[in-house]
């Protein structure tokens, strides 16, 4: 008989999990996918429709969810969201904003930094990259969270009054001219292969000068004319090298430090912690707690992400139930493309309701303007443990998973 029992318990123990996995059966409907924000910001700046037919997408019915009130979460200072507008800019204003609420919990100073100042630096760098891989490096409106700490150490930081980058009197920033005005360059610079780096670089910021506005060379500070660099180390005074970059993918090996391997890392920093999925979600669950917040980047593209009025984003059971949520769950929808890197955000508060966390996340992108919470999404935790795939915080809040590296 006892032969016998540790595959009666192998066979208890995967039917607990099955009847636990088989609790919750959402639902899910047919409804029109529309970011009301996102046209509204359109008509601004372009003064015209997007002129496209709304469709009807497949999503999960949200009011079958029962999710915490804005005033049930326990967040930490940050500053008021902030639209990007017609832009890839996720990612800067998303760890721009991390940063702000990491002077403020290491000095209480509340500081308002500008986004667009990196923007202008990081076209900059990319513009060199594309000389130098002679028109091989990827062109895009996207980067990566440490793009913002690489651009710093480089250039610095300026006060978000000193430079908005919005200098043709709109409230919003679009970027579509901006950007294919570049691109087309590049790729006139590559089809004649004129690869002078000065003298693309300086066509490239007079396009940047045109759009945006030149970066001011000099901030003043209690009477003080300080540059970039002086005001990110006097001021702000905010160290890039404190803060690390955590991944969680299996195709790269746990325990060291990996390239994150999409398109927007396109100068391949090889910087990424790679760690467990159990790891990744413990340093979350801490760090939130004990005062850090924290910068996610992860996939924005799934029935369970609301576009609407419901502001949530959560894991339908007809995509995995709760309990099958694990590293090869991550690793296949990586490795399918139906979890890509689309979007940065800013997790700056939570809540444990009904035994799991419900965290509060500041969003750039306009659907998060279209529900009762305007600028912020409600993030269950299984689709941060599912959909999540990197993160960027202050070292000292992942000390203990760090220690596991060489």
């Amino acid at each position: 008989m006892k032969r016998f029992l540790p595959l009666l318990m192998i066979i208890i123990t995967t039917s607990t999990a099955l009847v636990n996995a088989q609790e919750r059966r959402d639902r899910a409907v047919f409804e029109v996918k529309k970011d009301a924000m996102y046209d509204s910001i359109k008509m601004v700046t372009q003064k015209t429709a997007t002129g496209k037919q709304a469709a009807k997408v497949f999503q999960v019915d949200f009011s079958t969810f029962n999710p915490p009130a804005m005033a049930d979460f326990k967040s930490h200072w940050h500053q008021p969201p902030l639209l990007q507008g017609v832009s890839g800019m996720c990612w800067c204003f998303s760890t721009t904003s991390m940063l702000e609420s990491e002077i403020y919990r290491t000095s209480g100073r509340k500081i308002d930094l500008s986004e667009l100042h990196t923007i202008y630096w990081e076209y900059v760098e990319k513009a060199r990259e594309f000389v130098k891989s002679r028109g091989t490096s990827f062109l895009g409106q996207g980067s990566e969270a440490n793009a913002v700490l690489r651009i710093w150490k480089k250039y610095g930081a300026v006060p978000a009054a000193d430079y908005t980058g919005l200098i043709k009197g709109l409230p919003f920033h679009n970027h579509t001219d901006l950007f294919a005005e570049i691109e087309t360059y590049l790729n006139s610079v590559k089809a004649a292969q004129a690869w002078n780096e000065e003298a693309v670089l300086n066509t490239v910021r007079a396009i940047l000068d045109h759009h945006i506005g030149p970066p001011p060379a000099k901030v003043t500070v209690d009477n003080a004319a300080l540059t970039p660099k002086e005001y990110l180390a006097k001021v702000a005074r905010i160290n890039p090298d404190d803060y690390v970059d955590l991944l969680s993918l299996q195709q790269q090996g746990f325990y060291k430090k990996v390239a994150f391997p999409v398109p927007d890392n396109w100068w391949h920093s090889d910087d990424y912690y790679n760690v467990p999925l159990a790891d990744f979600m413990a340093v979350i669950k801490k760090a939130i707690r004990d005062g850090y917040t924290i910068e996610i980047g992860g996939d924005m593209s799934e029935p369970g992400y609301s576009f609407g009025a419901a502001g949530m984003a959560v894991v339908p059971s007809f995509d995995i139930p709760a309990a099958f949520i694990d590293d090869l769950a991550r690793q296949f929808r990586f490795s399918n493309k139906t979890t890509e890197d689309d979007h940065g955000l800013h997790l700056v508060g939570y809540v444990e309701k009904d035994g799991h966390d419900w965290y509060l996340v500041k969003d750039s992108w306009s659907s998060a303007y279209n529900s009762s919470h305007p600028g912020y999404y409600f993030y269950h935790e299984d689709y941060i443990k599912l959909k999540t795939l990197c993160v960027t915080l202050h070292k000292d809040a992942a000390r203990e998973v760090l220690a596991k590296f060489n």
